[in-house]
């Protein structure tokens, strides 16, 4: 357990912690970001996985893909009812709850026989991982205190910057070596380990009587969430705004989603406390990153696909393709938490973005042949650009809260990532689709798998796997192939483009972040002399 003096707080905000982060509160980030590792890589693993459960279970990419889809949906319900139940049931035991749930859920998808039973259990894994990342939050800031928040989100934005990474090369080598079963079954040990550590390490939950639950908002806001993005999530399949099974969802979805956003200034204690917003730096910094998270995560899930489709790499190849943006960001992030502790981050951040602005570009001008060294030192740009962006802007969300409003404003940050990460995924698999779905077809040729014409662009992909199907097509084959691959490269240029120029975006409301030193009140309602990791 954490000794008290490790993470305390004086009545008025004041933090008796030291400056620095102690072995107290490493020990209990060590439980955080080992359950921020496990929810956070899942996501990414299974996206290389794709093309194997599509020939595993004889299923199509649009099908797949609520693999991914499921397990969004799940977060998406599960993370309003974090800050109430952190309340209600305390931090310690929520978050066990979380790691149980997650590991389960990934024991069952390794048995799964179809692909209905894996996107079912992808849903049961969601519904634990959904409460990792909001409950973790609240952990850790309660733990460091205000003076230490900046260096504390640096460890914690570990996992969530190099997960990215990290997933494609380790589920890629696990499908190479093994099987696509492994990529869930890893998870099994690492889930009981970081189960026991958070039972010795997080200190005893001292919760007092809850606030009501207010079951009227639960009813609008996580089905409204869900129905929203199950809507967005289906643009892909669809390639239209106009099919039933797009516009009926986001509109019912959108219609409770905006029902609660009016209901919610009414309840003394609302599921989702929008009065936070009111704080200028946690509205700016909201803003900033979920533009940001729609522009990069959105573009940053095709990366590996380019490196596939285009260069016709490996999946364990197209992971380590993406390591020089993980390195970027191991090499800015330690000394970006620094700073955010001391500097504010309207000073900082601006910069750090223009990296990845300068390192973006690159991708909008990628072709069949472009150079890897190119293109490597630019993901390398971008990744010193990413470990100055998020967890400041994350640190000016929190910083100003007060210390019962953390779980509260970690779960709106939380809530508008996950939206944010899948309205991108749409727009930019649906931009993709739409120029690849463009493609002249191959005449008098079918597509096995559709039934319909066979474009050149499938064509293209599928000589990286058949070396000789030029030679099997015969005179024309060679140039068609050459044809296929510019045409879905310049697809995938076209793509970049709009995250690109959401990028730029983003400069807007970072130009609004706080520029003059605030002082944390971080943990104002907390008694003298409690541990900072105490939820009342």
């Amino acid at each position: 357990m954490a000794q008290p003096e490790a993470a305390a707080a004086s009545g008025g905000g004041a933090a008796a912690a030291p400056d620095k982060l102690d072995a107290a509160v490493f020990k209990i980030a060590g439980v955080v970001v080992l359950g921020a590792i496990m929810s956070i890589l899942d996501v990414t693993v299974v996206s290389v996985a794709i093309p194997t459960f599509m020939d595993k279970f004889d299923a199509t990419y649009a099908r797949v893909a609520w693999t991914m889809t499921g397990y969004t949906l799940a977060l998406a319900t599960v993370i309003p009812l974090s800050g109430w139940a952190a309340d209600r049931f305390g931090t310690k035991r929520l978050y066990m709850l979380a790691l149980f749930l997650f590991t389960v859920g990934s024991g069952l998808c390794a048995t799964a026989g179809s692909i209905d039973q894996l996107i079912g259990y992808r849903v049961l894994q969601g519904l634990g991982g959904g409460m990792l990342m909001p409950i973790g939050m609240t952990i850790m800031t309660r733990a460091a205190g205000p003076q230490r928040i900046g260096r504390l989100m640096a460890v914690l934005g570990i996992p969530m910057l190099l997960g990215p990474i990290g997933g494609p090369i380790l589920g890629g080598w696990l499908i190479d070596v093994a099987s696509w079963h492994w990529i869930f079954l890893i998870n099994l040990p690492i889930g009981v380990i970081a189960l026991i550590y958070a039972q010795f390490a997080l200190p005893k939950d001292n919760t007092e009587p809850s606030e009501s639950f207010d079951f009227l908002g639960m009813l609008m806001l996580s089905p409204g969430l869900a129905l929203f993005l199950f809507g967005v999530s289906s643009l892909p399949e669809t390639g239209t705004m106009s099919a039933t099974k797009v516009w009926l969802p986001m509109l019912i979805g959108g219609l409770l989603v905006i029902g609660f956003v009016l209901y919610s200034f009414k309840p003394k204690h609302p599921l989702l406390d929008l009065r936070l917003f009111r704080n200028r730096n946690l509205a700016f910094a909201s803003l900033s990153l979920f533009v940001f998270i729609i522009a990069f995560m959105g573009a940053g899930l095709l990366f590996p696909s380019y490196w596939l489709q285009v260069r016709g790499e490996s999946t364990l190849d197209a992971g380590l393709l993406m390591a020089p943006q993980g390195i970027g960001a191991m090499l800015t992030m330690p000394i970006a938490g620094m700073l955010a502790d001391r500097i504010p981050v309207g000073r900082t951040v601006p910069f750090a973005m223009a990296l990845i602005a300068i390192g973006f570009f690159s991708f909008t001008q990628v072709g069949p042949d472009t150079s890897f060294l190119l293109l490597e030192g630019s993901l390398f740009v971008m990744g010193l650009g990413m470990g100055g962006t998020m967890m400041p802007i994350m640190t000016s969300a929190l910083k100003t809260l007060t210390g019962h409003d953390v779980a509260r404003g970690s779960t709106l940050v939380n809530i508008l990532q996950q939206i944010g990460g899948s309205v991108g995924g749409a727009i930019m698999s649906v931009i993709l689709t739409s120029k690849t779905g463009d493609a002249p077809a191959v005449p008098g040729a079918t597509n096995p798998q559709t039934g319909g014409p066979l474009k050149i662009t499938d064509l293209a992909v599928a000589s990286h796997h058949d070396p000789a199907l030029a030679e099997k097509l015969g005179p024309a084959g060679p140039g068609l192939i050459d044809q296929g691959l510019h045409y879905l490269a310049d697809s995938f240029a076209s793509t970049y483009w709009v995250a690109f120029i959401l990028v730029l975006c983003t400069f807007i409301p970072i130009a609004f972040l706080p520029r003059k030193k605030e002082v944390s009140h971080l943990l104002d309602d907390q008694p003298a002399g409690a541990p900072a990791v105490m939820i009342h």
